[in-house]
């Protein structure tokens, strides 16, 4: 067994969607590897459209060679904050990014800025959290995975060069280029694949919370608006926006105050549920509320539940995967929350444009924010009772060995004591 097995605090799955992972790691490795080495196909038509000498033309696969080389430190730092996934992506969107621009070069120092420094990155983004993956799944049959991954340079180098040749023949140097570029977005779908091993109870969170975030910014970008259509004038409606500050501020310290009592800090996970409900029956039942009293009397209701939900988010994640994970967790939760945050109001927004109606917006994200709260209870209970039975379990197995080594130990003690009486005996003859 591989003396690094007690370094882990957890027990790499050895099989399983580690292959995926290996499969995703053999595209990024292989393009990382072979790309460089396939360019030179265009570099003799490339010389000679920049009128360049063989020396310069060289320094294109050099940079790009020797930056994929140089940029492995500031790969495993982003790695070590944010995970191999987002990693891998960007740098697949950065050597694609790097191929199209410099399909429209107009001199040679664009080629080593484009394709040398921003594609060496980009392919740097995707070698080293490849690695860096393969070994967190992998621990036994950790050998046999990287060899498989290892196996993608020379595989794509041999597809590479064909390939290259048949777009060089087709379109030119510049028009292989943008195609390449294409190509090598493929490391965003490897990046998509390289899923994270750190839990269940993370990914129950993670769930929750894309959905809850779907439909929690909505209400507020369009607070103002709502209460404009319903008659209130443009100061009082503004006015609104600082009453949900308030309300905000105060119910911040509020909750962490109550967070910390004895009997919710154990039962936290299932606070943050409350507080995601509570906000979505707040919008459900907002929309009932007419006048600008009862617009006041919903956003105080609205701001003390969104300040609940932000005062508990992120201490919820750091009690799942504990405050010397939470750095790396936080970077990976945020990247993967953008989406929701960014597509959210758009699509809640384009419910008025087809409705004319902001009630519509209140029902939605009331009905997802309800989901969400209700989502995180049941499942955290679930997650919850599966760690109690599996820690059940550890203790019998661990009762069970203690019974079965006793006799052995007994047995021992036995013959110590039988030894240390012929001793005795001895000595007394003597």
């Amino acid at each position: 067994m591989p003396s690094d097995v007690t370094d882990l605090d957890y027990t790499p799955p050895d099989g399983g969607w580690g292959w995926v992972v290996v499969f995703a790691s053999f595209i990024s490795i292989g393009f990382a590897y072979s790309f460089p080495k396939s360019l030179t196909i265009y570099f003799k038509e490339i010389q000679e459209h920049f009128i360049i000498s063989y020396s310069e033309i060289a320094w294109v696969s050099s940079i790009m060679m020797a930056t994929t080389y140089a940029g492995g430190p500031v790969s495993s730092v982003l790695v070590n904050r944010y995970g191999s996934r987002p990693v891998v992506i960007i740098g697949g969107l950065m050597v694609g990014f790097a191929m199209m621009t410099a399909s429209f070069a107009t001199s040679i120092m664009h080629l080593f800025i484009c394709v040398g420094v921003i594609g060496g990155f980009g392919l740097a983004f995707n070698l080293q959290p490849s690695l860096t993956i393969t070994a967190k799944y992998f621990l036994v049959k950790r050998p046999i995975a990287n060899g498989l991954a290892m196996t993608g340079s020379p595989v794509l180098l041999s597809v590479f060069a064909p390939l290259n040749q048949f777009l060089f023949d087709n379109f030119g140097w510049r028009g292989s280029f943008l195609i390449l570029g294409g190509v090598l977005l493929h490391c965003c779908v490897a990046g998509c694949l390289m899923r994270p091993i750190k839990d269940r109870g993370f990914l129950i969170y993670l769930v929750g919370n894309v959905v809850m975030l779907l439909g929690i910014h909505a209400p507020i970008v369009f607070l103002v608006p709502y209460a404009e259509q319903h008659g209130i004038l443009e100061d009082d409606a503004a006015l609104l926006l600082s009453i949900f500050a308030l309300a905000d501020t105060v119910a911040c310290p509020v909750t962490g105050f109550i967070a910390s009592t004895g009997w919710i800090r154990p039962n936290i996970q299932y606070f943050f549920s409350f507080a995601v409900a509570c906000n979505g029956v707040c919008h459900l039942t907002g929309s009932l509320l007419t006048g600008y009293v009862g617009l006041v009397v919903y956003t105080v209701i609205f701001g003390s539940t969104w300040g609940m939900v932000g005062a508990l988010k992120f201490e919820v994640l750091t009690d799942l995967v504990g405050a010397h994970h939470f750095s790396s967790t936080v970077g990976l939760v945020t990247v993967i929350e953008c989406v929701p945050v960014l597509l959210g109001p758009p699509i809640f927004g384009l419910l008025v444009d087809i409705y004319k109606d902001y009630k519509f917006i209140h029902f939605t994200c009331g009905g997802m924010l309800l989901t969400s709260g209700v989502f995180l209870f049941i499942m955290n209970y679930y997650n919850y009772r599966q760690l109690e039975n599996k820690e059940k379990a550890s203790k019998k197995e661990q009762q069970i060995s203690s019974a079965n080594q006793l006799p052995a130990r007994e047995e021992a003690n036995d013959k110590e004591a039988a030894v240390n009486m012929r001793s005795e005996e001895a000595t007394y003859s003597t």
